[in-house]
């Protein structure tokens, strides 16, 4: 089962953003099987790239209402306390923000950490340091999302473009009705997601560790459980 599931995520269907690529690439091996045989091998290469770089395998979102999923596929690479982008108007209290590192063997399609509303999306121009560094939150050309909670607090999760990244794409609008899990955009060959939690919520994830975006938990807010009234190995289970 364990094999056929990789198999199945290695062959997952492209992203649309990516079919532009993939379809230059088949043009181009066309070509090369008329015309030159580098050219149909380098063609052959660049196709089967794309292919394993846009793909779009399917995720299980947890259902359980109040978790932060994580946005992206990827490795963490900061834990800080940080002001979410001035451009989103979220106000200068610093609150956990998780960053996450996509290299190009990622799955680099984004998705929604929470259910909520879009309130607000904002595209700011910059630069193209390494999104493995801690200054690309600020330095990086990015596109920046604040999502309204249905409990009426704010989260922003951010796309920040790499090294390599030349092309940031958001699917969504200001207004939309997202759920945690869904997709909303991609960013094309290498690059960052950042995710700034509630104020007063805190990460449950460690630096270093390997995200699957839609389903790894990346924090909770608190739930209020009721008194236990019966003997703990009788009690039902909590809901």
């Amino acid at each position: 089962m364990a094999l056929t599931d990789d198999i199945r995520h290695v062959l997952a269907p492209p992203h649309p953003a990516g079919r532009p690529f993939i379809l230059g690439g088949l043009i181009a091996l066309a070509i090369g099987v008329a015309l030159s045989a580098w050219l149909m091998w380098l063609a052959a290469l660049f196709t089967l790239f794309c292919l394993y770089f846009f793909r779009d395998p399917e995720r299980v979102a947890p259902t359980r209402p109040g978790l932060f999923l994580a946005p992206a596929d990827g490795q963490v690479v900061s834990i800080r306390l940080a002001a979410p982008p001035v451009e989103l108007g979220l106000g200068s209290t610093p609150r956990w923000r998780v960053s996450i590192f996509l290299t190009v063997l990622n799955v680099h399609v984004n998705r929604v950490p929470a259910d909520g509303v879009v309130t607000r999306i904002a595209y700011h121009h910059g630069a193209y340091v390494s999104a493995s560094l801690d200054k690309a939150s600020e330095a990086n050309e990015r596109n920046a999302l604040a999502i309204r909670l249905p409990s009426g607090q704010d989260i922003a999760v951010v796309q920040i473009a790499g090294l390599i990244a030349r092309r940031i794409v958001c699917s969504v609008r200001e207004g939309d009705r997202v759920r945690a899990g869904e997709r909303f955009g991609i960013i094309r060959f290498g690059s960052r997601t950042d995710l700034y939690l509630p104020e007063g919520v805190e990460p449950m994830v460690l630096e270093g560790q390997t995200m699957i975006g839609g389903e790894t938990v990346i924090a909770a807010l608190p739930q209020p459980y009721p008194p236990l009234t019966c003997r703990p190995l009788t009690c039902p289970p909590l809901t």
